[in-house]
């Protein structure tokens, strides 16, 4: 192969491999797919008469800062900042905190689907740490309660239907023991890598296999 038939196959890969990189990548609607529920301890059943939908793996960071207390200074959680991937490590939604529009603005966790943008908000109504299941030094296990939602704005709502929301599988993310000891430190912020599942749960409706 000469020279210029080199530099002429290089070019033609280049510009197929930028224009597939440039193609959206449709999301695997899990919707539809069986969501089988995790093993969760007791409390953290989702109610009865409802059915999980979707699920996704969540990479990112729990958010904490450096605040003055009554007995001196503590390091406070303000918020997650993470990514959802479903198992083919596509996006699925973002998680983050921000104001309900149902609540007048109260701070909720937000999840918010990346094709439609629909979003919910969400309270923790159960914790747990049982050992059997919460790996050392990972964050609580929690059952979440939707208190509001939105959809999209063009109508999308794929996370709306959403009445409850697990999070599994936790590592990582404990708020830190040091670093916040002295008024020089108030305002310091820190971002503790973690990851989980979050698995979505909505009315179970005629018709549903499970």
């Amino acid at each position: 192969m000469t020279k210029i038939d080199t530099t002429r196959l290089m070019t033609w890969v280049a510009g197929l491999l930028a224009v597939c990189a440039a193609a959206p990548q449709p999301l695997r609607a899990q919707e539809g797919a069986r969501v089988t529920p995790p093993a969760v301890p007791a409390n953290l059943v989702a109610p009865v008469g409802t059915k999980a939908f979707l699920e996704g793996h969540a990479v990112g960071t729990q958010n904490y800062i450096c605040l003055p207390t009554a007995t001196g200074f503590a390091w406070t959680f303000y918020g997650p900042q993470a990514t959802l991937f479903n198992d083919q490590d596509r996006q699925i939604t973002t998680h983050f905190l921000s104001a309900n529009p149902d609540e007048s603005g109260a701070l909720r966790a937000t999840w918010q689907h990346s094709a439609d943008t629909s979003a919910v908000w969400a309270a923790a109504i159960q914790s747990s740490t049982d050992p059997l299941f919460v790996a050392p030094g990972a964050i609580p296990w929690l059952l979440l309660q939707v208190v509001g939602d939105e959809d999209g704005p063009n109508g999308g709502d794929r996370l709306t239907r959403t009445l409850y929301i697990q999070r599994v599988h936790t590592s990582g993310g404990v708020m830190p023991t040091t670093g916040c000891a002295a008024t020089a430190d108030v305002g310091k912020r820190t971002l503790v890598p973690y990851q989980a599942d979050y698995v979505f749960y909505k009315q179970r409706g005629h018709g549903d296999w499970q």
